[in-house]
């Protein structure tokens, strides 16, 4: 098996549960997959991206278009854990954990997340954060925030508005509080991080929150927080694909 310093994987499972089958979902003609690796394969410091899945029919349309596919237990309760076994036996210094329903991801931003784990080797996580554009999307359950430190480590993850504004002076025109930002659900571990990760069980606040990331804050690890280099659009549900088909050029992706 090839080796290399750097991997992308993009985990896609059909049974989404606000979605089943957006994987595949059309955008523009092409599944949402396929914009997702197309904009993941541009960027300059992945060596390769694969599709890690438990459906063979996600596997056969990423054969199709060019990709890798690797098949994986349906069992997998996360997309870290699914691609922590399909990279299991790879050897390999830093995977990029590519969430498959935004294909406007910047690769500008993926390298941005992979170079800050090379320049911190005492770093084993990383991740972006994006401006929060308004208050809707601060209190948008689908809309994961972030909250850091000074360091630019990650304190928190929340679907809630974190921190509440129930005691906190934000002007009505502020979209957020200082300090905190949307998350757009990217990773780059080192592989001995993400081997340990798909060693523990899901934790509590994981599962409350239905964020893998907060995992890793439960037992103790620290994630390395990087700009984004653009916001990213995430499909979550058929509503969210209409909205982006509506503005989507693929002529103009970052």
């Amino acid at each position: 098996m090839a080796s290399y310093r750097t991997l992308g994987v993009i985990p896609a499972r059909y049974a989404s549960t606000r979605f089943p089958g957006k994987a595949l979902a059309l955008l523009c003609g092409k599944p949402i997959v396929e914009w997702v690796w197309r904009q993941a394969k541009k960027a300059r410091l992945l060596d390769d991206v694969w599709i890690a899945t438990d459906d063979e029919r996600i596997a056969a349309a990423a054969r199709s278009f060019g990709a890798k596919a690797v098949m994986t237990s349906p069992d997998c309760p996360s997309g870290s854990d699914r691609i922590a076994e399909a990279a299991r036996d790879v050897e390999v210094e830093l995977i990029a954990n590519i969430q498959g329903d935004e294909p406007l991801i910047s690769p500008r931003t993926i390298d941005r997340a992979v170079q800050a784990l090379l320049d911190d080797p005492s770093a084993s996580v990383s991740t972006p954060r994006a401006p929060i554009g308004s208050r809707e999307e601060f209190e948008n359950p689908n809309v994961v925030k972030v909250v850091t430190d000074r360091r630019g480590r990650a304190l928190y993850f929340s679907r809630s508005p974190i921190p509440s504004l129930a005691r906190a002076a934000v002007s009505d025109s502020a979209a957020a509080p200082p300090n905190v930002f949307k998350h757009p659900g990217f990773y780059v571990y080192r592989k001995a991080a993400l081997l340990e990760f798909g060693g523990w069980p899901p934790t509590a606040l994981e599962k409350i929150e239905k964020l893998e990331q907060l995992r890793y804050l439960e037992y103790g690890h620290s994630i390395l927080v990087v700009d984004a280099a653009s916001d990213s659009i995430g499909v979550d549900t058929p509503e969210d694909l209409a909205r982006l088909a509506s503005i989507f050029d693929p002529e103009r992706l970052p």
